[in-house]
């Protein structure tokens, strides 16, 4: 589907310059109608600084140190996930936020037997959330800024206080939602506190006498 709407957008580009409905200049450098180059650049920026935070295992550090501080409650669980979540998605792009938490969400909630599905809807939507409170959480923020001349504390006084507190009625509004999926297992919440978060980063994680940091991929 991703594909075919690049394919039809290219293809429309591609169109409108053989028919000589703009040029090359108009669609390149045009201030108005043509590519927003602080757009692309500032999403390139994001792109590499993501790829950094990927390396280091924040993510899954967050994730794991988000189970131990719930205790295995999964509704403080999940207020827990959707308040690093929208933090974050203020901080970079909102749907690179959600692909790099995903995936630690799985492994958390088949940990304590939780069904994932309530987690993964509750996180997409505080990254929208989240992602609305600065320039940079969300493209759509940014071409706004660069069309409206808002400078980044521009957006933030005015979005952010509201964004915070629509972060509190979100999280009330998913324990009402989710509340048949929160399943508390004493036994499964036991063990997770066994866990060390610290090993989910390569830079901290113990090594052993080989030099090598032990697996944590068994958490």
């Amino acid at each position: 589907m991703a594909s075919s709407g690049v394919a039809a957008a290219l293809g429309g580009a591609g169109i409108m310059l053989l028919i000589h409905a703009t040029d090359a200049g108009a669609a390149f450098f045009d201030e108005r109608a043509g590519i927003d180059w602080n757009v692309i650049f500032l999403l390139l920026g994001m792109m590499v600084i993501v790829g950094v935070l990927k390396q280091t295992g924040v993510f899954e550090f967050l994730a794991i140190w988000a189970a131990k501080r719930a205790r295995g409650r999964p509704f403080r669980l999940m207020a827990l996930l959707i308040v690093i979540t929208a933090s974050a998605s203020a901080l970079l792009d909102n749907v690179t936020t959600v692909l790099l938490i995903a995936p630690v969400t799985l492994l958390v909630c088949e940990r304590l037997a939780l069904p994932v599905a309530p987690f993964l809807i509750a996180e997409a939507m505080a990254s929208n959330i989240g992602g609305a409170s600065t320039l940079i959480g969300d493209p759509p923020n940014i071409i706004i800024a660069s069309r409206g001349g808002l400078t980044f504390n521009d957006f933030l006084v005015h979005m952010a206080p509201l964004i915070i507190v629509l972060v509190a009625v979100f999280v009330g509004l998913c324990r009402w939602l989710f509340r048949k999926s929160f399943r508390y297992d004493p036994d499964l919440a036991a063990e997770t506190m066994t866990l060390n978060e610290r090993e989910a980063m390569p830079a901290t994680a113990p090594r052993s006498a080989s030099g090598s940091s032990p697996n944590t991929g068994s958490w």
